[in-house]
C-alpha cells in the first residue's frame, strides 16, 4: 500500500479531506426535488465504488504493509467489527446531517454538526493517539468550538428576521447537534480498529471495512426514515427513487465518492507518525469551514440576512480560519 511520511504530502492529503467533505452536499443541493433519503441510497453506492478503486489502486501498490485482497485475510476480527462500528455510527451520523441539510441549509448544518462532532473527535482521537502539541490542538478545538456558538447564532437570528417558523429553526439546530455528537463518535472507533493488538489494518482495508458498516446499517435506517421522515414530508417508496433522473442518481453517487476519498485521505493521514488520528481528522472537519463557504457564497442561504447576522458568520470564519492554523502546526511544535 502507498502510506507518505513526508509532512507536506500528508499536509496535502488532511487539505483534500477537508475539501471533499466539506463539498460533498453541494450534490445534494443540485437534486432539489430528490428527497434525501432516496438520494441518500445512491450515496451509499458511490461509498462502496470510490472504497474499492483506491483499495484496489493505492492499496494494492506500494512497499509498506499487504496489498488489499492479502491484507483482507490477515485483518482480526477485532478490527473488523471496530471498523464497521465506525461506519455504522457514521451512517446514522450522515443521515442525520442530511435531513438537517435538507431543514436549515449547508450553512448552518455543517458548521454546527460537524464543528460539534471535531470538538468531541478530536479529544477521543488524542486520548488514543496523543499525537501533536496538545495546547495548540486543544486551543485549536476551542476556537472551533466558539466558531459554532457563532453560526448557531446568525442562524437564529436570519431566522427571527425573515419571519421563519421558530420550531423549524429549533429543529434544524437539534438534529445538527444530535448528527455532530454522533459524528464525534465514528472516528475514535476507526482509530481503535487499527491500534488494536494484532495485525494492524492498512489506512485502505479499513475504509473499504468501514463503508461496508456503514451500507449494512444504512439499510433499515433509511427505510425508517423512508416511512417517518425528520422534516415533516410524506412517506416514501422505493417506487419514486427508480422513477427518479438518471442525473439526481449520478449526482448522489458521486457525492459519496466525494465523501470516501475524502475518507481514505483522512485515515491515510492518521497513519503517518507525525500527524496522529487526533489532528488528521481535526484538520479534516474544516470541513464545516468549506460548507459554509458553499452555503454562503455559492447557494445564497444568507442573502437578505440582518447586519448582526452577517457579523456573526465573518467571526465564525474568523475562529475556524484561526483554530485549523492551530491544528495544522500542532504536529510542528
Amino acid at each position: 500500500m502507498v502510506q507518505p511520511e513526508q509532512y507536506a504530502i500528508v499536509l496535502a492529503l488532511m487539505i483534500l479531506s477537508m475539501f471533499c467533505w466539506g463539498s460533498w452536499a453541494n450534490t445534494l443541493k443540485l437534486c432539489p426535488r430528490f428527497p434525501f433519503q432516496l438520494f441518500y441510497w445512491d450515496y451509499a453506492i458511490g461509498l462502496v465504488l470510490a472504497a474499492l478503486f483506491w483499495a484496489f489502486t493505492f492499496g494494492s501498490m506500494g512497499h509498506q504493509g499487504q496489498p488489499f485482497l492479502a491484507e483482507l485475510h490477515l485483518v482480526s476480527t477485532s478490527s473488523i467489527l471496530w471498523a464497521a462500528a465506525g461506519g455504522a455510527v457514521f451512517n446514522l451520523a450522515n443521515l442525520l446531517l442530511v435531513a438537517a441539510i435538507d431543514i436549515a441549509g449547508m450553512a448552518v448544518a455543517f458548521p454546527i454538526g460537524i464543528g460539534l462532532a471535531l470538538v468531541i473527535g478530536a479529544a477521543g482521537n488524542y486520548l488514543l493517539a496523543p499525537i501533536g502539541n496538545p495546547i495548540l490542538v486543544f486551543g485549536g478545538v476551542f476556537l472551533v468550538a466558539a466558531a459554532i456558538l457563532c453560526d448557531a447564532l446568525a442562524y437564529r437570528d436570519r431566522a427571527r428576521h425573515s419571519g421563519a417558523d421558530t420550531r423549524v429553526s429549533t429543529r434544524g439546530i437539534l438534529i445538527s447537534l444530535v448528527a455532530g455528537t454522533l459524528m464525534g463518535t465514528f472516528y475514535p472507533l476507526v482509530t481503535h480498529s487499527m491500534t488494536t493488538p494484532g495485525y494492524t489494518p492498512g489506512p485502505y482495508t479499513i475504509t473499504f471495512l468501514f463503508v461496508c458498516g456503514a451500507v449494512i446499517s444504512n439499510i433499515p435506517v433509511n427505510l425508517l426514515l423512508m416511512r417517518f421522515s425528520l422534516n415533516g414530508s410524506r412517506p416514501l417508496s422505493m417506487r419514486e427513487y427508480f422513477e427518479a433522473r438518471p442525473i439526481w442518481h449520478l449526482c448522489g453517487i458521486l457525492g459519496g465518492m466525494i465523501w470516501a476519498t475524502g475518507g481514505v485521505a483522512s485515515f491515510v493521514s492518521s497513519r503517518a507518525h507525525t500527524v496522529g488520528s487526533a489532528v488528521s481528522y481535526s484538520l479534516g472537519q474544516g470541513a464545516t469551514m468549506i460548507s459554509a463557504l458553499w452555503g454562503v457564497f455559492v447557494w445564497r442561504e444568507f442573502a437578505g440576512a440582518s447586519p448582526r447576522a452577517k457579523r456573526f458568520l465573518i467571526a465564525m470564519f474568523l475562529l475556524f480560519l484561526l483554530g485549523l492554523g492551530a491544528l495544522a502546526a500542532s504536529p510542528l511544535l
